[in-house]
């Protein structure tokens, strides 16, 4: 629960604080609040193991947030950024159908019907995982060079400050509610490292702005920076 709160609660707030802090308008405002309000990102399971933290836990807490994009997602986007640019609620639900629920069920589905197959293949999805990410930050950024250059210093400085405070927030309201250390560091990773690659794909099809997905693409440096 306070994981699913500072995911859906703690950070979209605080991505909008800060965008409002750097004087930030329109489609950069709208595309702080939507990485604040996107699920969880799976990279936080190696992070949690990296920091000694509890990794089933994390896993358990990245399913969540992943399940729980597909109505929080849209309904944060549309009750905070509707009058700000146009935002496609129902095609955030579609699309976050299409690239969460539908690989989690695949996936089921293929380790049910053939697990000796599954099994064959599952040493090699690390590398194409890792392969994917590398070309999804890559092309993220590349598409945004010009907008991101031309932000600046103050946008790099509130998407650090996103993940970084965010992540503080969710250590110490844990630590509040009075659980082990553990539980407190695997909720501040998972609090600071979110699917910034997915806001990236939903501010391309769903937000009506093109500047909307720029604060995508640089939180997914400063996400992998933050979280390693």
């Amino acid at each position: 629960a306070i994981n699913f709160f500072s995911c859906y609660g703690i950070m979209p707030v605080l991505g909008y604080a800060l965008a409002r802090a750097i004087g930030a308008e329109g489609p950069i405002l709208a595309g702080m609040v939507l990485v604040g309000s996107i699920n969880g990102g799976q990279a936080s399971n190696l992070c949690t193991l990296i920091a000694g933290g509890d990794v089933a836990l994390s896993v358990l807490m990245t399913t969540s947030t992943t399940l729980g994009c597909i109505i929080m997602t849209p309904a944060i986007c549309k009750l905070v950024l509707g009058t700000v640019v146009p935002v496609d609620a129902m095609g955030i639900v579609y699309s976050t159908i299409q690239v969460v629920l539908a690989p989690i069920f695949l996936g089921v589905f293929m380790n049910t019907l053939v697990p000796k197959v599954c099994a064959k293949v599952a040493p090699f999805t690390p590398v194409v995982g890792v392969i994917a990410t590398v070309l999804l930050v890559g092309a993220s950024v590349a598409k945004c060079a010009g907008p991101i250059a031309n932000a600046g210093l103050p946008l790099q400085f509130a998407c650090l400050g996103l993940h970084l405070f965010g992540g503080l927030l969710g250590y110490f309201a844990t630590k509040v509610c009075k659980y082990n250390e553990r539980t407190c560091r695997t909720v501040a990773i998972e609090t600071a490292m979110k699917s910034s690659a997915f806001g990236f794909l939903l501010a391309s099809k769903h937000f009506g702005a093109f500047n909307a997905r720029v604060p995508s693409a640089v939180s997914v440096v400063w996400m992998a920076i933050v979280g390693s």
